[in-house]
């Protein structure tokens, strides 16, 4: 539990941080909004997906995740249509070599406190093959998505995945004892 707080809070900092409004550090007698104007729509949308994301710190990402992609991806019926079988794909793929990424992670639980050179290099060899066999899974994905609903959803897939990765990996990493460390 501490350390997801201490993850939103350094993420609602670096959120904080990167979409800050223009102005922001201004001094408190620049103009503010009436109340009466509402945001635009692109305003809106990166609150909502901002709102996402937080919402998304608070929890363990990976059994949200779906709902958080159909959620921010905003397909029309037609391309939901073609874009949910892809991902449901893609996903069934990870999950099975998300299943190596365990074994390996519970591999370096069992051995951390007497590594040796050997295990260690073998642990990271492994991991070099998951990632290097996710990014490559991630990339065939985004193609296939891309053949289906056009570049600009398979971009905004992208992006959204691999910030649920991104989030997944912190989570993984930061529970791991640095390896020699005392």
């Amino acid at each position: 539990m501490k350390f997801f707080s201490g993850l939103f809070v350094m993420m609602l900092f670096v959120l904080g941080a990167v979409v800050a409004p223009p102005g922001h550090a201004q001094s408190d007698a620049s103009p503010q909004k009436s109340p009466g104007k509402s945001a635009s729509p692109e305003a809106q949308a990166q609150q909502k997906n901002i709102q996402a994301y937080i919402i998304l710190l608070r929890s363990d990402v990976r059994p949200q995740k779906d709902e958080i992609v159909g959620s921010i991806m905003a397909l029309s019926a037609a391309d939901a249509a073609k874009f949910w079988p892809i991902y449901n794909a893609y996903d069934a793929e990870l999950s099975k070599l998300n299943d190596q990424r365990v074994e390996n992670v519970k591999d370096y639980a069992r051995e951390y406190t007497q590594m040796t050179d050997t295990k260690a290099d073998e642990l990271v060899q492994k991991s070099f093959t998951y990632q290097k066999q996710r990014a490559e899974l991630f990339a065939s994905t985004y193609d296939k998505v891309k053949q289906a609903c056009g570049a600009v959803t398979a971009a905004r897939f992208a992006q959204i995945e691999h910030q649920l990765l991104l989030l997944v990996d912190l989570q993984i990493a930061s529970s791991l004892p640095i390896v020699g460390a005392e």
